[in-house]
């Protein structure tokens, strides 16, 4: 019988400053030698900072730069802290945040509904700027005797032997805990997960899936390279007990983001900040190196994969009639062809 938990229900954000009023004004009227604050009417700005790890960790790991950024706009940067993905996206959309990190899915949901805009993406700490989905399982899992980890085919033993597994998602919002996977693993493969495993849950976090695993509460789950990198520092006991089945092509490294309304000049403020910072010290807990500009189109290619697992799962739904498909995935063909051709 397949049963389905969740392991953390995320919640949204509920304790957040009230909306701040955002006012035009132009460039020039950035922070001069002068003393004169760009937009001196937003007193200070709500960061938002997607779920990824525990909150401890992601305040440990954020502050820091978050207490630079504060004294180099001139005003004070709040880090709120998520529980789930959703959290972030609704929070920006009621103005109760006006910067945030997102991953990637994330973001495409931000831009779309509110009204979130890419301004710069993290580089890694070796220069790249892409991270890696994976499926990861115990490495005392006797599965492992049937995968072949230098193919890292885990993904076809998955696939062929999920009625009898338990497996972990991180958050329907996440790019490598759940996009990503559910493509190239379950939709490409006419596998619905829902339906597939002996009992599935939703982690919540990368760091909880990866906890699931090394503590042998699921079989396998998703969890990404990014985080399993950090984790050989913050948790080596537990990242050894880790083995890697299975890898993804490349996925774009996160956004930042700030609401497309607040002020030219703070915009412009915050921009240079992030481009012109690159202090290994506070950016090496993050997994960073430095940032470079970036803009919206930069996250087409999760938008593709998107809308490439909408037309999938249409494909493979039992419970609409051809019509219904043929019309539906005619006018996601239509997304897919105007975000290639940019029209």
């Amino acid at each position: 019988m397949f049963k389905q938990h969740f392991l953390l229900k995320g919640k949204s954000l509920t304790s957040l400053f009230g909306i701040l009023l955002l006012v035009s004004c132009s460039p020039s009227s950035q922070t001069t030698a002068a003393g004169n604050l760009c937009a001196p009417e937003i007193a200070e700005l709500e960061f938002g900072i997607s779920s990824s790890e525990s909150q401890a960790n992601l305040k440990q790991q954020w502050e820091p730069l978050l207490a630079i950024m504060a004294d180099a706009i001139g005003r004070p940067v709040n880090g709120l802290y998520a529980t789930d993905y959703a959290g972030v996206i609704e929070a920006m959309g009621a103005g109760k945040i006006q910067l945030a990190w997102y991953g990637g899915k994330a973001y495409i949901e931000a831009a779309k509904r509110s009204q979130a805009e890419a301004f710069v993406r993290s580089v890694n700490a070796d220069g790249s700027q892409g991270y890696y989905s994976h499926l990861i399982t115990h490495k005392d899992n006797p599965i492992l005797e049937n995968i072949d980890i230098e193919a890292g085919n885990g993904d076809q033993y998955v696939i062929e032997n999920a009625g009898d597994l338990t497996f972990a998602f991180n958050d329907p919002n996440s790019t490598s805990g759940y996009l990503v996977p559910s493509l190239y693993v379950f939709a490409e493969n006419n596998i619905n997960p829902n339906e597939a495993f002996d009992e599935l849950v939703f982690a919540g976090t990368h760091e909880a899936t990866a906890l699931a695993v090394a503590n042998s509460q699921v079989d396998v789950a998703t969890n990404n390279s990014e985080t399993l990198k950090m984790m050989e520092q913050s948790y080596p006991e537990t990242r050894e007990k880790i083995q890697i089945i299975w890898t993804s092509p490349m996925i774009p490294t996160e956004p930042l983001a700030y609401r497309s309304d607040l002020p030219a000049c703070l915009k412009e403020d915050i921009r240079t900040f992030f481009t012109d910072y690159q202090d290994s010290e506070v950016l090496a807990p993050l997994g960073w190196s430095d940032f470079v500009p970036a803009e919206d189109k930069d996250w087409n290619p999760i938008r593709e994969l998107d809308i490439g697992k909408q037309i999938l799962d249409i494909q493979n739904s039992e419970s609409l009639d051809d019509a219904v498909k043929q019309q539906q995935i005619e006018a996601l063909n239509q997304q897919l062809k105007a975000l290639k051709t940019g029209e």
